[in-house]
Order: structure tokens, then sequence, then C-alpha cells
């Protein structure tokens, strides 16, 4: 029996609860909820390196058919860079006003309508067309996806989730090719079929997307704070420090709204180190390899299987490279180190195309290598450059920018190649590497793992 004086310890169920580890949102725990919203993005970044692949394929049949020139066919192999201009630049916009959610899921929509109707499209015109609103829903992605995707995800992983987007641009263009070359090899009308495929993996996108909810910090933004404390509690989890959001994302004040501010006192540096360092990379990849059979045989390389399987090959190897790099360097690092890389391989091309062929063809190799793996810092770098109230309208400039730079790279290289010549262009093409390597030596901030504004 126990003394009068003391009492018994209490049993467990008597035991009040520990009390709940809290987190940050940025420090919350990788959930399922991460992985899916990023996945889920994966579709643009697919979209667009299939859309990009198949029309260089398709233009081999389509060309002849429908006695194009060299105009019609810059304008076919750009037209999707142009719609993506307008779609980044004006619905990523609109991201920041009415929300993020929305746009979403109505971007695949078009993707999905559009691309069917290339099935049936009998003019170059109308084709231009269709494809121009393909680049539209694809860029209107570009500048919401990796905007959704760095709102939600903790900072110690979102370099990894975001790189990872681009590695599914490579997947997309690998798939293209050899999906591409397999119907293209029925003749006649097949392209027609190629170009309408691009349909199938927008629509099972735009099943899966219907049910995403709003960003949190966009909601915060806009003063709507009990329905972000519901989609934090939910999705992120109920141990979250909601105060954490409201800390980082407080609702726009001073801020208008406008592309203006991007180039404010705070902002301009940032903006234009992004707008620059991103078009210095996408001129010369969207050139060489949206026209990459001209090019392989202007310095005597005659494409083969082994050519071509080395190639999509070393593409693949330096976007899955690229997200280790991601997480291991620093942003400034290897954003620089890339540029300075890729003009050592690509220079000589230009400066002395008469080279040994072997010698050429292994330094394109790493120039293919290393471009596919600073690729994965273009959905990167950009949602961390700009704040809350602004990232939806700065990533869609840097996007929408970067395809303008895109569309006038592929349209003028077979124009440049038939009026310059081959090593004048190329050399060209690696004076854009040596600019942007300079332009990130100076300007590059660093990003990686700093919490969100």
């Amino acid at each position: 029996m126990a003394d009068a004086g003391t009492s018994s310890p209490p049993t467990a169920s008597a035991m009040p609860p520990a009390p709940a580890t809290s987190y940050s949102f940025d420090d919350a725990p990788l959930n399922r909820f991460h992985l899916k919203v990023t996945a889920l993005t994966f579709g643009a970044n697919f979209s667009d390196g299939y859309q990009l692949g198949v029309i260089g394929i398709a233009l081999t049949l389509m060309a002849p058919q429908m006695g194009l020139g060299a105009v019609w066919q810059g304008m076919l192999g750009a037209s999707a860079l142009i719609g993506i201009f307008v779609g980044s630049i004006g619905l990523g916009w609109l991201a920041d006003r009415m929300g993020r959610q929305k746009l979403y899921t109505l971007n695949f929509a078009l993707i999905t309508v559009a691309s069917v109707a290339q099935i049936w499209a009998n003019s170059p015109e109308l084709l231009f067309a269709l494809r121009v609103l393909i680049g539209v829903g694809i860029g209107a992605d570009y500048a919401i996806g990796p905007t959704l995707v760095a709102e939600f995800c903790p900072r110690r992983h979102r370099g990894f989730l975001l790189a990872s987007l681009t590695a599914l641009w490579t997947v997309g263009y690998i798939c293209s090719f050899f999906l591409g070359h397999y119907i293209t090899g029925f003749g006649g009308d097949s392209w027609r079929w190629l170009l309408g495929t691009g349909a199938i993996p927008a629509a099972v996108v735009l099943v899966l997307r219907i049910g995403t909810p709003e960003s949190p910090r966009w909601l915060v933004s806009k003063g709507r704070i009990e329905e972000a404390r519901a989609v934090v509690a939910r999705y992120i989890g109920p141990n979250v420090d909601f105060e954490s959001v409201r800390n980082t994302s407080q609702p726009e004040t001073s801020s208008s709204g406008s592309y203006r501010d991007l180039f404010s006192r705070e902002q301009w540096r940032a903006t234009t180190f992004g707008i620059l360092y991103y078009n210095c990379q996408v001129i010369p990849y969207f050139a060489i390899y949206t026209f990459l059979p001209v090019v392989l045989a202007k310095f005597a390389i005659d494409e083969s299987v082994t050519v071509d399987g080395l190639l999509n090959g070393f593409l693949f190897l330096g976007s899955v490279i690229g997200l280790w790099c991601v997480a291991r360097f620093s942003r400034r690092a290897f954003v620089t180190g890339s540029f300075i890389v890729m003009a050592l391989a690509l220079g000589p091309m230009g400066l002395w195309p008469g080279g040994p062929k072997l010698l050429l063809f292994v330094l394109f190799l790493v120039f293919t290598l290393v471009m596919s793996a600073a690729s994965n810092l273009d959905q990167v770098y950009p949602p961390e450059l700009f704040p809350t109230p602004l990232r939806g309208s700065g990533v869609g400039l840097l996007n929408g920018l970067s395809r303008v730079g895109s569309a006038a790279g592929t349209f003028l290289l077979p124009l440049s190649i038939d009026h310059l010549g081959f090593a004048t262009s190329m050399t060209i093409l690696a004076s854009f590497l040596v600019l942007g390597a300079i332009v990130s030596a100076a300007w590059a901030p660093e990003t990686a793992g700093a919490a969100l504004d």
C-alpha cells in the first residue's frame, strides 16, 4: 500500500501529450504532396522538349510536301517559342493577380486541343497558328509551374525538385526523337500524326492537375489568411508554424504589381541578370538542336544511329549530372563554370571548322553534356530571384524573353549559315556563352538554401 502522503505515477493514458514538433514553412519535412505538385509540373517541360523535337523531325516530310522554303521552315521551327513568349509574359503576370491554381490547370486544356488540331492543318499558316497556341500554354506553365513548386516546397529540397523539371525537358526531347523517326518512317502524312501525339501527355497532365490547391504564399500576399492557413494545414501539415508563412509573404503594400516593379532599385539587378543569363544559355541550345542534322553535316559528321544515340545519351546523362550539380554546388559557381566550359567546347567549331572530325565531335559531346546539365538551373534560378507578389511576373518575363532569343536564334540560324557561313554562325553562338560567363561572374546572386520572400 502506498503511503498516504505520496501518489502513484500517472498511467500512460493519463500523461499529457508531448508537444508536437513545430516547423517553419520553409523547413517543413518533404511529404507526398511536395512530390506530387512537382510531378504534375513535369508536364510543361516534357511537352516543350517533345514539341521542339517533333517539329524538327516532321519538317523533313512536311517541307517537301508543302513546298516550304527556309523562311517557313524557320517560322515553324520557332512557332512554339513565339507562343511561349506570349504565354509566359501575359499569363505569368495574370497569375500574380488571379492566382496560380486556375491557370495551372487550364493551360493544358489549350495544349491538348491545339495539338490534336495539327492533324488536320492544311497550310503552313494554320499550322503556325496552332503551334503558337501550344507555345502559349507551355509558356504559361513555365511561369506558373516552377512558381507553384518553389512556393510550396521546403528550401532544403527546392533546388533538386525544381531542377528535376528541366530533366523532363530532355526526356521529352529524347522521346520525340525515337517516336518521331519511327512514325515518319511510314512516310506520306505521318508527320501529322506525329505532331498530334503531343496531345496525349497534355491530356494526362490536364486530368491529374484537377484539384491542385492555391499557393499559400500567394494567398497571404493577397490578405486571404484563413484560406492560406487551411491549405498549409491540409497539404503541408498541422505542425507548420503558420506565422512563418505570414512573415515571409507579406501582403502587397508598396508594390504596384506591374512589370515596372521588376526593375525597381531593389530588384533591377536580379531581373537583368536573369534575362541575360537565360538568353545566353538557350539561344545556342535551341538553335543548334532544332537544326541538329544541318549542324552535324556542316562539320562533316554524318548523322547515323550511333551518332544520334551518343548525342541523346549525353543529353540524358547531362540532365542527371545537372541534378547532382544543383545539390552540390552554389548557384554562382555552377552557372559561371558551365558557361566557361560550353564556350571552350563550342568555340573551336567556329574558329576551326576544318579541324579533325573526331576532335570536333568530342567537343560537341562535351557541349551537349554541359548544356544539358546547366539547363537544370533554368527552373531553379528564376523563382528564387523574385518576391512572392512579383514571382509569377518575374518568372514569366525571364521565360518569355528567353524564348524571344530562342525563336530569333532558331529562325536566323539557317539563314545565317546560308549567308554568313557555318564558321561565323558558330562563332556568334559561342559569343553568347562568353557573355553569359561574364554576366554570371559579375551579377549572379547566391540563392541556394535561402528562404523565399
